[in-house]
């Protein structure tokens, strides 16, 4: 069904273009327009027109603003045009939804090829040539190893178009800045902040194919020849390539047409490719923009096929045969056309552009045979720095066979075009089509960055023979103050009776603008504004310094003072001019003057607090406790503390930093602003920056991310504007490695929510929280509830440090009966008896108190050393495993007597009883302490163990802790029930990652060595550690000595009839194979270092400290991530 009416979702030429197709085709059209853009001539040029709310993009990139209007006026289709959201599939994913017609490709189409990654995995499938890439979004450690490898890359958004997020990097460039802007101009462009990196085709021309289909057919209109670019976007386009070899011709052509044949494509698209302009033969395919193009008036002119009106019907459900597109029916491109872009700005010896803008105060486009012109331009329209530069396109055409003829018509349109009050680079394109390398074509995209100086200087000459930008004085025209003159001023529908000047009629006065009385120089004005108030008149004295008027200016104002001393003899403007920078304000006869100032400065009451800042004082107060009394108290009758004291005992007094405190719920389309800002100030989160331990360690290793849930606001919960804050601090944290302690009760995701779009599973916060693993420490401690996204913040930090009756669940009651799972109270789910000896909580404490003074404790090992410590008398080691080598005995009194004192924490002490992982100090330094618990199994090595001993290893080596291995063990757990656990896969974690870790590592025997177990204690190998000793009690084997004997001499057991006799033969080789695997024997042939004193166990773990290389300084993370398991 054909189209009927038609929103445009645009604005500027675009807009106008589509309207007159719309127009020619008998469519109604429909205007959209934000609240800055009133004035922009597609406005007045469609039938219908609806304002937007917003200014700049903002407003034309709100898809349901858009959608909601299409739909009230009772549109049947929405036409993008390029840029804003003519690429993105969601807009044309809800148009469909809603019964609209989307005059591009599908949402299918759009989201395959808006994912450039995607586009080129089709590209290699269909065997199209492709220069080498990265694929998928690209972090920058990866994008620094593939410019390391390929050299010039290019980064390049993975969504959108137009050179937007697109930079080159050499070798020597500082390619972190430029991932990080092209990062941040992709978000801002495209909502997409992904990038992937391709290597740099130094020697490229940019050649780009028309295509069109209809679903089943695909036809091509040739190429445009688009090499002409300033940094990375195109400012001259020519159909078709007057230099292009036909094999390469077709060979552009015939991928284009395959791509799109293969995925069935409908409506217009333009496919990208670079040619090596050394070998034309070599291309490759860069993107697809499955859009209209800015360039598509050169293949219109040389085709004669109106593209915009055929992207309609195509939609309409058109086929290409009913429009006469198939391809052998397209006609063969006659002579050429030219475009330039006609912007706003101007250019650079470096080649890149400085936008202008202002008041057009004269503009005639040119005319006459093959010369064509889209714009939105008129006089008396101001331009917007909210929106792109384009002001219109110049198309030459010739149809000769002669390219020459088309830039001598091209520069002839570009000479009769005549702007005034706004700097153009119309004189800078001139300068372009005056060189030969363009006239003949011979170039590559570096063409302007490497001929800047001369382009700029040739701008410049042909700017000599130009009008001047402005016969008036004034900055635009002077109009009442009345508030709607200035929007009646320069409508085509309106009178201009509040117009009181004009260029054309300038105010008296300007008539000495430019020279004031002899003798007199003058002040002029420093930036472009409105004159709002003068402080003098002619025949006053004034010394330099003084205020002389006030001016306004992008909504300040901004108080003038007078750059000489003397008599004012002229005052060249008065209250209302707008004037540009540098305009002659006044004129004075210089003389000696003195006089104070004019503003003479009152002395400042320091204890004076005005009412914009009380303003402020009074919204902090309401989200403090103290204006929270009800609310604290039943925090405090159910035995818990408020958020705010939790973070004062946590961090150093006087140096928390809160960010948003002031942001409030998104709930405004529900409750009144003062509802939420009494009720909601924060969101529910209390964060920010602070120090922690300061009185340890110095400022810079204290700072410290911390971040707490405030069950007192809507419990807690995960709403829109909590995750923005909480995206904002981990990208924080992240940029400035800060540790991070997040209190992490509440109820997860909030559904009260109403001011967002969509569900919110694009939100970021968990992939930002995640990616800090491994780079800083994560410490999370709950109280009380926590449950959904809460629970899995506080699921993927390092430690988890839980109150006595907290409740950890994935889900809460609601889910759970949500899920037809059954009905919960909230003490059902995942309570601390669960938790605790399952593994999830690594510390288990009484009360938040004492769980901020662990999170202060755990903090300080990632701190630094400390300067004062007192050490046990060593001598009591000696006496800690009794003699009886079967008696048993506490390994963590030798952990705590072999450490400072007061040094230890263990860590996720309820689960895998088999081993104990500790973290310590050795002479005030930090390590990391893992040791076989013989009242388990004996201390063998179960599956759990190798779990739990693996992470503690992947914690301390992500963050440079030195490990201490503390052997007692019979080897790795044997026998049916063991292999039910995986143990093979389990226990050999722990080789795997002691292989992978470059901190200092030493064991030290305590008893048992036998084995694998012995071996997985040591990183696999006895000579793995720095070093690797025996205490006297320390015994050793391949495997434990009885199985050892029955085993080996099972054949001499059997040979002997009487058991009495065979248990002595037994118990005489156990006895002898343990005199000869005791620790003296073991160490003769050097299979130990050492046998030492247990009291010297300190000495010899400080020397290995000190020998030990200080740790790299790096800037990213040393392992991708400590495991959460």
């Amino acid at each position: 069904m054909s189209v009927q009416k038609l929103l445009i979702a645009n604005r500027g030429e675009i807009a106008v273009r589509i309207i007159r197709a719309a127009r020619d085709l008998g469519i109604n059209s429909v205007a959209v327009y934000s609240q800055d853009d009133a004035k922009s001539l597609h406005v007045p040029m469609a039938d219908a027109a609806v304002p937007l709310e917003g200014t700049g993009a903002s407003a034309y990139l709100d898809i349901n603003q858009i959608i909601e209007s299409a739909l009230s006026e009772g549109c049947d289709a929405i036409h993008p045009g390029y840029g804003f959201l003519a690429e993105n599939a969601d807009f044309a994913a809800a148009t469909e939804v809603n019964g609209l017609k989307f005059i591009g490709p599908s949402s299918q189409h759009l989201a395959l090829f808006g994912n450039k990654t995607a586009a080129r995995s089709l590209a290699t499938e269909l065997n199209v040539p492709l220069a080498p890439a990265t694929s998928g979004p690209t972090t920058l450690d990866n994008v620094q190893a593939f410019a390391d490898e390929h050299g010039a890359v290019m980064i390049k958004a993975i969504a959108g178009g137009g050179g937007r997020g697109m930079r080159p990097v050499r070798v020597g460039d500082d390619l972190a800045a430029a991932y990080e802007r092209c990062q941040s101009e992709a978000k801002a462009a495209f909502g997409n902040g992904d990038v992937y990196v391709e290597k740099l085709v130094e020697a490229a021309r940019h050649i780009e194919i028309q295509i069109i289909g209809d679903g089943d057919q695909v036809s091509h209109l040739g190429e445009r020849e688009c090499t002409i670019q300033r940094q990375n976007q195109k400012i001259i386009e020519i159909a078709p390539s007057p230099t292009l070899p036909d094999d390469t011709r077709t060979l552009l052509a015939n991928a284009a047409v395959k791509m799109a044949q293969h995925t069935g494509y409908r409506g217009l698209g333009t496919w990208e490719f670079l040619v090596d302009a050394n070998d034309p033969s070599n291309v490759a395919f860069i993107e697809t923009n499955a859009r209209l193009q800015v360039e598509h008036t050169v293949t219109e002119a040389v085709t004669g096929v109106d593209l915009v009106q055929s992207q309609i019907r195509i939609i309409g459900g058109e086929s290409l045969s009913d429009l006469g597109l198939t391809q052998a029916q397209i006609p063969a491109p006659r002579g050429h056309a030219i475009q330039c872009r006609v912007n706003t700005e101007t250019m650079t010896t470096e080649g890149s552009a400085r936008p202008t803008g202002g008041t057009l105060t004269k503009f005639d486009p040119p005319t006459g045979p093959g010369v064509r012109v889209d714009t939105y331009g008129y006089t008396g329209y101001s331009t917007s720095p909210n929106y792109d530069s384009l002001l219109a396109k110049v198309i030459g055409y010739s149809s000769t066979s002669s390219y020459a003829d088309a830039v001598r018509r091209t520069r002839r349109a570009l000479e009769e075009f005549h702007i005034q009050g706004v700097e153009t680079n119309i004189s800078y394109l001139k300068a372009l089509l005056d060189r030969t390398e363009v006239q003949e074509n011979d170039l590559t995209t570096n063409f302007i960055s490497q001929n800047g100086a001369d382009l700029a200087e040739a701008a410049k000459e042909n700017e000599q023979h130009q009008l001047p930008i402005s016969a008036s004085p004034l900055a635009g025209v002077q109009v009442s103050r009345d508030p709607l003159a200035v929007l009646e001023h320069g409508d085509l529908d309106s009178a201009t009776s509040s117009v009181t000047s004009t260029p054309s009629q300038p105010a008296e006065r300007s008539a000495a603008s430019a020279h004031g009385p002899s003798g007199s120089q003058a002040v002029e004005a420093p930036l472009q504004g409105t004159i709002v108030s003068l402080s003098v008149q002619e025949g006053d004295l004034v010394a330099e310094g003084n205020a002389i008027l006030v001016m306004e200016a992008m909504k300040m104002e901004h108080v003038i003072a007078s750059t000489l001393s003397g008599i004012v003899r002229l005052v060249g403007v008065k209250p209302g001019d707008t004037v540009y920078e540098s305009h002659p304000l006044l004129f004075i006869e210089e003389a000696d003057v003195d006089l104070k100032d004019q503003e003479i400065d009152a002395s400042i009451d320091l204890d004076y607090v005005r009412p914009d800042l009380q303003e402020v004082f009074d919204r902090h107060q309401i989200g403090l406790d103290e204006s929270k009394p009800a609310a604290v108290e039943k925090r405090h009758d159910r035995g818990h503390r408020t958020a705010r004291e939790n973070v004062a005992q946590l961090v150093d007094p006087d140096t928390f930093i809160e960010y948003g405190a002031l942001m409030v719920a998104a709930q405004r389309r529900r409750r009144s602003m003062d509802d939420l800002i009494s009720n909601t100030q924060g969101d529910g989160m209390v964060a920010g920056v602070g120090s922690v331990n300061g009185h340890l360690f110095d400022e810079k290793v204290s700072q410290t991310m911390v971040m707490s849930y405030d069950y007192m606001v809507l419990a807690g919960t995960q709403g829109l504007y909590n995750h923005r804050k909480k995206d904002r601090l981990f990208e924080v944290a992240e940029l400035n490695k800060l540790p991070t302690v997040l209190f992490a009760e509440g109820g997860g995701g909030r559904p009260g929510d109403t001011d967002g779009i969509g569900i919110g599973l694009d939100c970021w916060a968990f992939t930002f929280f995640a990616k800090l693993s491994g780079l800083v420490p994560l410490v999370g401690i709950t109280n009380g509830r926590c449950f959904a996204g809460n629970a899995v913040l506080l699921g993927c930090c390092d430690v988890i440090i839980a109150t006595e009756g907290s409740n950890i669940g994935i889900g809460g009651p609601a889910m759970i009966e949500g899920g037809g799972l059954g009905v919960f109270r909230p003490e059902e789910v995942g309570p601390t008896d669960v938790q605790y000896p399952n593994g999830v909580i690594d510390i288990l404490v009484e009360d938040e108190e004492e769980a901020v003074e662990v999170a202060k404790k755990y903090l300080s090992y990632f701190q630094g050393a400390t300067s004062e410590w007192e050490s046990h008398d060593q001598r009591e080691l000696r006496h800690s495993i009794p003699e009886n080598r079967l008696r048993a005995y506490d390994v963590r009194h030798i952990i705590d007597k072999m450490c400072d004192v007061d040094s230890v924490l263990e860590i996720r002490k309820g689960w895998g009883p088999g081993c104990v992982t500790s973290f310590g100090r050795i002479e005030g330094r930090a390590v990391g302490i893992i040791a076989n618990n013989n009242h388990h199994l004996g201390g063998a090595i179960d599956a759990d163990v190798g779990d739990k001993g693996s992470r503690f290893m992947q914690l301390c080596d992500a963050h440079d802790i030195p490990l201490i291995f503390l052997c007692d063990t019979p080897g790795i757990m044997v026998g049916p029930e063991a292999e039910y656990a995986a143990t093979v896969r389990h226990a050999s974690r722990m080789f795997v990652t002691s292989a992978s870790v470059t901190v200092p590592f030493m064991t030290i025997v305590l008893r048992k060595g036998y084995g694998l177990g012995a071996q997985a204690m040591a990183g696999g190998s006895f000579k793995a550690p720095i070093f690797c000793v025996s205490w006297p009690t320390g015994e050793f084997g391949g495997m434990g000595l009885e199985g050892f004997v029955k085993l080996g001499y099972r054949k001499e057991m059997e040979a002997i009839e009487d058991p009495e006799e065979r248990i002595a033969y037994y118990e005489m080789m156990v006895a002898k194979l343990y005199e000869s695997g005791k620790a003296v024997s073991t160490a003769t042939s050097f299979e130990l270092d050492d046998v030492i004193d247990p009291a010297e166990s300190r000495t010899w773990i400080s020397m290995a400290l000190k020998a030990a290389p200080s740790p790299e300084p790096r800037e990213g993370k040393k392992r991708p991530m400590v495991d959460t398991w």
